[in-house]
């Protein structure tokens, strides 16, 4: 995943905010999330993160290739029906429906063009897939099941300097079609108006929606509200909690989110580097969980992520909760080759 640039850096957050936020390494691959007050340091890890044991290890999907080429961003369950959701940015190359030619894969990324496939439960028929068009970057979706198919909750209104959502959108999944976020049947869920880098979690079992921000009038600082997703649907948010990042150190990169009771879980990490870099695969990676207390807006829990680290590539790519009986949290990997990029998902189990 490519970082921003200092240029769309500059356009997204203007004048004297921009250099402070530069200064600070707002932004790297994704929006790296800022501290309380200052970097949490060297917070100790321990296996037990909120209500999640990540010494429970389980592979739930093997690496598995999406409709488009590129890295899986985000994914989310059908846990009514026992499909995945996945979103990545659309490849390079491809023509969609009402443009008059082949678009390159930047242009995709900076216009938040995304591609949504859907992986059914075994045995129950084809991947499907369908495109949203200008939506954003797809760092967090949530999959809201209903009687004949699914609501697809995502960051909408993809800003143009950065292609990352301004908003929250809950759309049909309709299989082959293209969606844009203009289209005038997507309501655009402004909670923070001005803000930036909007993501949605769906918290099923509590039946809440949770939305990750940066504010306008603090651009430095990642956010999370919640809020009950039938007030949130009606254009009512209500805020049943706001709280401001914490847990994730500032140089980490921010892969994700997922509420399950009351706490947050974050994603963090990068993908391996060369021998010679900064995260080379014989040590095991980067990926780290962390996890908030949104009663008290501390720190519940940090952990260094071990699931996985025999994939040749290797990057943290979304964070979701399946409700089985105990559920699991489960964390997504891009893998695979270049050109070739597949999912593979790990779940870790209830403690």
């Amino acid at each position: 995943m490519a970082q921003l640039n200092i240029s769309r850096r500059t356009l997204l957050l203007g004048g004297g905010t921009a250099a402070a936020a530069l200064t600070g390494g707002l932004f790297a691959a994704r929006f790296s999330g800022a501290g309380w007050i200052t970097d949490p340091g060297a917070e100790p890890d321990s296996p037990l993160v909120g209500a999640f044991d990540t010494r429970t290890d389980q592979q739930l999907l093997a690496p598995t290739s999406l409709m488009n080429t590129t890295v899986p961003q985000s994914f989310a369950f059908d846990d009514a029906r026992g499909d995945v959701y996945a979103v990545q940015l659309v490849q390079g190359g491809l023509r969609l429906r009402g443009e008059d030619r082949q678009l390159p894969s930047d242009q995709r990324a900076a216009e938040g063009d995304m591609c949504v496939t859907r992986l059914p439960a075994p045995g129950t028929g084809d991947p499907q897939f369908m495109y949203l068009r200008g939506f954003g970057h797809g760092v967090s979706i949530g999959v809201q099941p209903h009687r004949s198919g699914v609501w697809i909750w995502t960051e909408s209104d993809a800003d143009p300097a950065n292609g990352y959502g301004r908003a929250v959108a809950r759309v049909p999944f309709r299989e082959g079609t293209t969606l844009d976020s203009a289209d005038p049947s997507v309501v655009h869920h402004r909670v923070s108006p001005g803000s930036q880098a909007n993501q949605p979690v769906l918290d099923m079992a509590g039946g809440r929606v949770m939305v990750s921000y940066w504010p306008a009038d603090d651009p430095s600082r990642q956010y999370y509200s919640v809020y009950r997703t039938e007030d949130f649907v009606a254009g009512r948010y209500t805020e049943l909690y706001k709280v401001r990042q914490v847990g994730r150190k500032d140089s980490e990169t921010f892969q994700g989110c997922a509420l399950y009771g009351d706490v947050v879980y974050q994603l963090a990490g990068n993908s391996y580097t060369a021998k010679s870099g900064d995260n080379p695969r014989s040590r095991g990676g980067n990926t780290r969980l962390t996890a908030i207390d949104l009663t008290t807006g501390r720190p519940a829990g940090r952990a260094t992520l071990t699931a996985g680290r025999e994939l040749p590539y290797r990057e943290p790519e979304g964070l979701s909760v399946r409700l089985t009986d105990p559920p699991r949290l489960c964390v997504g990997f891009g893998t695979g080759e270049a050109g070739g990029r597949m999912l593979a998902i790990h779940s870790f189990g209830h403690r």
